[in-house]
Parts: structure tokens; sequence; C-alpha cells
């Protein structure tokens, strides 16, 4: 299995070199020559972990032995705290909620980074190397990819995050960490601002190679292939491909969940639909309704992990409905850089819309209808969900109740529940009237002691501290 830079300027690489680059050094994204086919065996496997190893196993193309992968997939989803990892909770006749936040942090985010963790520690003790992970996060990443890494030997990791803009209980999960590997950022920006810090240290080529910068954002393309597995697990639990094809409620900001389906979909998961919900920050929906891709300034809400106006994975979507044809995404890329905006042609749009025809569906949750989501939803069925999830649910009932129902054909809806609610307390409580309860494993974490730094949203600034606190950076002074 080869790689391919969105931007198409890029080398040609294998898969542990895309572990280890995560952005490519063009700008794009990676992203696989050809997309391997599931067979009919990987829908009825006995673990979570097998299926996992099933999905990805063909990406990894021969580079991480069989049984090796076999034992990392199966020591990451040791991990979670339920026997399934993934598991359904049904709320409706045919509406189904997948829980994704059983793992080490309580989100989404630990299915993909507890295989990633592994990965790289593998990859680079075999290969006798060191590597400097950073990331960018707007709320769960950072701390998915913190438990992932720390105490690792050969990685330091540094996470940016907009200061004040996460929720209490995401921020402790991450400060709270005391190994000399974590380094914690508070950025005086947005998460978008963060993202843009990031990419910007990874485009310093110079910097990125004396550093061995490494990746652990849905940049990373390792990310998107683990998320792939739980589309597969849901679809096969519903009874697909046999009933027919499933439609999945994604909540999303960055676009690398919602790829992770599509990625399914075109693997053979019987996929009928993917409902993109965002919310306030509502580039997506927007992109999707007009095909003008501008981002606005970002806003804080009460789901701040989609609090993003620059959805790097859409660029991985832009590549496919461009015929793979990379000088068509560096010039809408151009465009949006030297712009602030581009617009994609209609024949993009039949990929989106409200018959049953479409791949994406697309909406907009505002603070009012998430906070009434939660509510409802706890009123109709004790189910609480927290309001990340609840965007949606709520995204996909506005798309219900604007077309002909699905589920008037029996079609199941999947709504993945990306975060624990109890990692949003004040939200679920101005909507249910109580707080949900708070595990153990989250209690001893918000009265431990925190440990981060602050600073200004200036590259010079941030380079300086990363170089400076960086194994590789002091060795190469």
């Amino acid at each position: 299995m080869k790689y391919v830079s969105t931007r198409g300027q890029a080398p040609v690489i294998g898969f542990e070199d895309v572990l280890l680059t995560g952005l490519a050094r063009d700008g794009g994204l990676y992203v696989p020559e050809s997309l391997p086919k599931l067979d009919a065996e990987t829908y009825y496997c006995p673990t979570f972990a097998e299926a996992a190893f099933r999905v990805m196993q063909p990406f990894v193309g021969g580079e991480v032995a069989d049984a090796t992968l076999r034992a990392i997939c199966r020591d990451a989803y040791a991990t979670f705290a339920h026997p399934a990892t993934c598991p359904l909770v049904q709320i409706g006749p045919n509406d189904w909620v997948l829980e994704l936040f059983h793992g080490p942090t309580l989100a989404f985010k630990d299915v993909a980074m507890q295989v990633l963790g592994r990965l790289m520690d593998h990859t680079l003790s075999r290969r006798g190397t060191f590597a400097t992970v950073i990331g960018a996060t707007s709320g769960d990443t950072g701390s998915a990819a913190i438990e992932a890494f720390r105490g690792r030997a050969a990685i330091d990791i540094f996470i940016l995050h907009p200061h004040g803009r996460t929720s209490e209980v995401q921020r402790k999960q991450m400060t709270t960490a005391i190994e000399p590997n974590v380094h914690n950022i508070a950025i005086e920006g947005t998460f978008d601002d963060c993202q843009a810090l990031v990419k910007a240290m990874f485009n310093d080529l110079a910097l990125r190679d004396r550093l061995q910068l490494a990746g652990v954002n849905s940049i990373n393309w390792a990310r998107i292939m683990a998320q792939v597995t739980y589309y597969v697990t849901a679809a096969a639990a519903l009874g697909a491909p046999h009933i027919g094809g499933v439609q999945f409620a994604v909540p999303t900001g960055n676009f690398g969940d919602v790829f992770a389906g599509y990625t399914a979909r075109r693997m053979g998961v019987a996929i009928d639909r993917l409902i993109v919900g965002t919310n306030s920050n509502d580039i997506l929906a927007r992109a999707f309704e007009t095909g003008l891709y501008q981002p606005r300034n970002a806003i804080a809400t009460q789901s701040p992990s989609m609090d993003i106006q620059v959805s790097s994975n859409f660029e991985r979507l832009l590549f496919e409905i461009a015929g793979r044809k990379p000088e068509q995404v560096r010039a809408w890329m151009g465009a949006l850089g030297q712009q602030g905006s581009f617009v994609i042609e209609r024949n993009f749009l039949n990929l989106v819309g409200k018959s049953e025809e479409a791949v994406f569906a697309a909406a907009k949750v505002d603070e009012s209808e998430t906070t009434a989501t939660i509510a409802a939803v706890y009123r109709e069925t004790a189910y609480i969900a927290d309001p990340h999830t609840a965007v949606g649910i709520a995204a996909a009932r506005k798309i219900r109740s604007g077309s002909k129902s699905s589920n008037e054909r029996g079609q199941p809806t999947i709504y993945l529940a990306t975060a624990h609610p109890a990692k949003f307390p004040d939200a679920v409580a101005r909507a249910i009237g109580r707080e949900p309860d708070i595990p153990e494993r989250l209690a001893r974490q918000l009265s431990a002691h925190e440990r981060f730094q602050v600073l200004p949203n200036e590259l010079g600034a941030v380079a300086k501290y990363v170089q400076d606190r960086a194994r590789l950076g002091q060795a190469n002074r």
C-alpha cells in the first residue's frame, strides 16, 4: 500500500512513513493510492479488536507484521471499559446510539489514538529513532493523544489548545499529566489558530526535520483508518448488508470522523447516507448547501470540539470529488489562502441533499436546539447525550423532517456518541436539571494539579517553546 498527497507534489510513501509524517511536505494530506474492499468475514468478527485488525491490515501493507498489528489492536482496546468496546444503545424503533466514549479519556478519539500511540512506539523502536509529536485540540484530541503517548521513551508530545475555550473537564484531562515528555500549551486564540500554528511548524521543513515532527490530529491517515472500524462493526451489528443500508449521523468540525464513514462506504460497508451535523460554526453545512467554502470567525459553544471553521479533512473529500486531480485541490487551497474562500463546482453538490440517493446531508444546529435535543432525548428515553452527540441527533431529525424519512422504510439511523456526558456537566445540567454521574477515573483528574503554559498566538514564540523543550531540539543545538 502506497500513499499520495492530495496536492500531488510530495513523495509517494509507505504506511510507516505516513504514520510518522502526518502532513505531507507539500501541505497536503496523505491518502491511499487505492482503497481495499472489505471481505465478508470482516463483518462477523468475534471482537472489536479483531475487526480493527482486519480493517487496518490492508492499509499497513505488510510494514507491520500481522502478529504485531493484531497484538497492538488487542492491547489498545483492552483499555476500554465496555466489553463491546463501542456498544450500540437503542433509543427508538430504528434509532441507535453508537457509544464511542468508553476509552481512557471518555471520547471517541481514544478509538484511534490508543492504536496510533502503540503503532508509533513500535515503529520508532524498530527504527531506533525519536519523534516530537505535535497536535492541536479543540477539546478531546489533546487528552486522547496525551493518554496514548504519556511516558513513552521515544516521544515528546506537545499539545496546543485554545486558552479558555475548552470545557474545564477537557482541560484538566490534558493538563494533569505529570510525565516529563508531556507539554501542554494554551494558545491565546481559537482552535483554528492552534491548527494553523501546527501546520506552519510542519511546513517549516528545516524545523520539521530537526525535531522529527509527527502529527496526531486527524491529518494523520492512521487516525482515519482506525475509525473506519466502528462503522463496520455498527453496520454489521444491525444486520448490514442483509437488511440493506444504514445511515449514520455524525457531529463534526474537522470532518475526520465523517471522512472515515465515507471511506468505509467506499470500501463496501452498506452505508446509504452520512448526515453531517455542525454547531453554530457551520462552514461544512454552508459548503454542502451552496458550494461556497468560506471560513468565518469561530465562536465558542457548548460543543467546543466542533468550534472549527477550517475543516482540515475536507481536503481529502475534495481530492476524491475532483477525480483525484491534485491540481484542482491546489487551486482550491490557493484560493482559500489568497481570497479566503473557494467555490466547488455544482457537480459536487450531487453528493449532497435531502433525497434518499444523496451520500451526504448536512444541517446546522444552534445552541438552543442543542440544549432542547439533550432535554428531549432524556425526556423520551432517559438517555443522557453530551452536547456533541445532541448536535448529530438534532441534525438527523432536521433532515428527516425535511425529506421522506428513511425510518419509514425501516432503515436504522445510528447516531455517533462522541463524548461521555460527564465531560460537559454544565451543558447537561442546563438541559435536564442535573449533572451526569462522574466516572471515578475522571473524578480523580478533576482534583489533580495542573501544568500548562499560556503562549501568544505567534509562531515564533510557540516554535521556540517546542525547540527549547523537545529532546531532539536540545540535542541539535
